[in-house]
C-alpha cells in the first residue's frame, strides 16, 4: 500500500482552490454565489475525530500486543488496512473539499463588510481548518498502522 504524499494533497488543494476561486468569480458575475453550508466544517471535524479515535484505539491495542500483556486484544491486519484506506480516502477528499472552500473563501474576502458574506467566509475558513485536521488525523493513523519491517524496507530502498 502506498503512503500518503503531502505533495499530492497540496496539489489537489491548490488546483481545487484555484478552480473554485475562478468558478466563484464567474458565478458571482452571473448571479448570486451558492452558500457555504454550516455543516461542512462540522462534518469535516467529525471525520477527523473518527480517524483520530481509530488511530488511538489501534495504537493502544498494538502497544498492548507488542508488550504481550495478558488479555491483550490483537489487531486484525485486514481491519487495520481498511482503516488506513479509509484515512487515505478521507485525506484526499478533505484536500479537495478544503481547496474548494478555500478558493471560495478567498473570493469572499473582498466583501467582508456585508455580514452574510462575512459569515460565509468564516464557514469556508473553518472548513479549511477541518480539512487540515482530517489530513493530520489520516497521517497519524497511517503512521500508527505502519509495520516496523516497512521502515527497514523503506530505508533499504532509499539507500539503493
Amino acid at each position: 500500500m502506498k503512503e500518503l504524499r503531502i505533495r499530492t494533497l497540496a496539489a489537489v488543494f491548490v488546483v481545487a482552490g484555484v478552480l473554485s476561486w475562478a468558478g466563484a468569480r464567474l458565478w458571482s458575475s452571473v448571479g448570486s454565489l451558492p452558500r457555504v453550508p454550516l455543516a461542512a466544517p462540522i462534518v469535516l471535524a467529525l471525520i477527523a475525530v473518527v480517524l483520530l479515535a481509530t488511530a488511538l484505539s489501534l495504537r493502544s491495542r498494538l502497544r498492548a500486543q507488542r508488550e504481550r500483556r495478558p488479555g491483550a486484544k490483537g489487531v486484525d491486519p485486514l481491519m487495520a488496512a481498511r482503516a488506513v484506506v479509509f484515512g487515505q480516502a478521507s485525506a484526499l477528499v478533505a484536500s479537495l473539499v478544503s481547496g474548494m472552500y478555500g478558493g471560495t473563501g478567498v473570493f469572499l474576502l473582498q466583501s467582508l463588510d456585508i455580514p452574510a458574506v462575512r459569515d460565509q467566509a468564516i464557514y469556508a475558513g473553518f472548513s479549511v481548518v477541518g480539512g487540515i485536521a482530517v489530513i493530520a488525523a489520516a497521517f497519524f493513523l497511517e503512521r500508527v498502522c505502519k509495520l516496523p519491517e516497512d521502515e527497514d524496507n523503506d530505508t533499504a530502498a532509499r539507500a539503493s
